[in-house]
C-alpha cells in the first residue's frame, strides 16, 4: 500500500463560501442527517479534486435532482499503484472550493488521509468477478479495490440518495455499480456523459501535465473512437479495433496500451458486432508519461 499523504486544510479560509466545508467525519455526517429529516434529498459527488467541466456538470446534474448537494474532494492513496502517480497528482483545494461554490454545491467534505484511514483500520478484499480483471484491472493491480474501500466509506459518511460518477471512467462506473449491489447499499447509481473540450479530449485532470504537441495529438483518441462507431456494426470487431490502433499509433506522441470492444454491462469481449449487439470501445493511451483513458458507446 502506498504510504498515506495528507491534504492541508485551513477552515478559517472557507467562510466566505455560501456552502459548508468538513474536514471532520462527525460533523458532515451530522449535517445530511440533519438535512435528510427535512426531508430534503441528497445528491453526492465524489472527486479527488483538481476541478474542470467534467466534475462541475456532475454537481450540476445533482442539484437538477436533488435538493442538495454533498461532493467530497480527496486523494485517495490506496487506489495508487504508482508511488510517482500519487505524488503527481494536482491538488487544487482552493481552486476547487471556489468552483464547487459556483456550480451550486451546498457542502463540501474535503478530509486528509489519516481522517479516512486512522491507525489501525481495516481493509476489504473485494470480489467484483471478471469487472475489475481486464482493461484498467490488468495494468492497475488493486486499483479498483481502493476505489471500492473508499467509495463504501464515503458513501457510509455522506449516506446520499443518489451518486454521480462521469462515463469517462467506465470501468470505475460499472465497479461502483456492483459494490452498491454487493453491499445493499440502496443507493441510486447514476452516469454522466463524458464532458470534452473542443478537440473532443476527454476532460480530465491528468490533462494539465500534456505538453501543447501531447495535447493537440490527444484528440486522435476522440477522432479513432468516433471512427469506431461508425464501423460498427458493420465491420468485424478486429478490424475496428485495429483501426483504433491505426489512428491513434500513427501519431508520434502517443502510444496505445490497449483498445477493447466490451459489453457495457458485464465488460466481456464483444466478438461479433451487431445492429443488437451493446457494445463500448475502451482505450489507454500513453502520451508521454501521461495515461489517458476513453470510451464510446458504439450502438446507441
Amino acid at each position: 500500500m502506498p504510504a498515506l499523504s495528507s491534504q492541508p486544510f485551513d477552515k478559517q479560509s472557507y467562510t466566505s463560501f455560501s456552502m459548508v466545508v468538513f474536514n471532520k467525519i462527525k460533523p458532515v455526517s451530522e449535517w445530511v442527517a440533519n438535512q435528510k429529516k427535512e426531508g430534503k434529498s441528497i445528491g453526492f459527488v465524489p472527486t479527488m479534486g483538481a476541478l474542470h467541466k467534467g466534475h462541475l456538470a456532475l454537481v450540476e446534474q445533482a442539484g437538477r435532482e436533488n435538493d442538495l448537494v454533498v461532493c467530497s474532494i480527496f486523494v485517495n492513496p490506496i487506489q495508487f499503484n504508482n508511488k510517482e502517480d500519487l505524488k503527481k497528482y494536482p491538488r487544487t483545494i482552493e481552486s476547487d472550493l471556489k468552483k464547487l461554490d459556483g456550480a451550486g454545491c451546498d457542502a463540501v467534505f474535503s478530509p486528509d488521509a489519516e481522517e479516512m484511514y486512522p491507525a489501525g483500520h481495516q481493509t476489504k478484499t473485494y470480489d467484483f468477478g471478471r469487472l475489475d480483471k481486464v482493461m484498467e484491472g490488468r495494468f492497475r493491480q488493486g486499483h479498483f479495490n481502493g476505489v471500492a474501500i473508499v467509495v463504501k466509506k464515503l458513501f457510509e459518511i455522506v449516506q446520499p440518495h443518489r451518486a454521480y460518477f462521469g462515463e469517462k471512467d467506465f470501468q470505475q462506473l460499472q465497479i461502483v455499480r456492483s459494490l452498491v449491489t454487493q453491499e445493499k447499499l440502496g443507493i441510486q447509481v447514476i452516469g454522466c456523459p463524458t464532458v470534452r473540450e473542443a478537440g473532443g479530449l476527454a476532460l480530465s485532470s491528468r490533462n494539465t501535465r500534456l505538453t501543447e504537441a501531447q495535447r493537440r495529438e490527444a484528440s486522435r483518441i476522440y477522432q479513432a473512437l468516433v471512427k469506431a462507431r461508425d464501423m460498427y456494426p458493420a465491420s468485424p470487431v478486429d478490424q475496428i479495433k485495429q483501426q483504433i490502433s491505426d489512428l491513434i499509433n500513427a501519431s508520434p506522441e502517443l502510444e496505445l496500451e490497449y483498445a477493447e470492444i466490451v459489453c457495457p454491462d458485464t465488460l466481456l469481449p464483444v466478438t461479433r458486432s451487431g445492429r443488437n449487439t451493446s457494445a463500448v470501445a475502451c482505450v489507454a493511451v500513453h502520451a508521454g508519461k501521461v495515461r489517458l483513458i476513453d470510451n464510446m458507446y458504439l450502438n446507441s
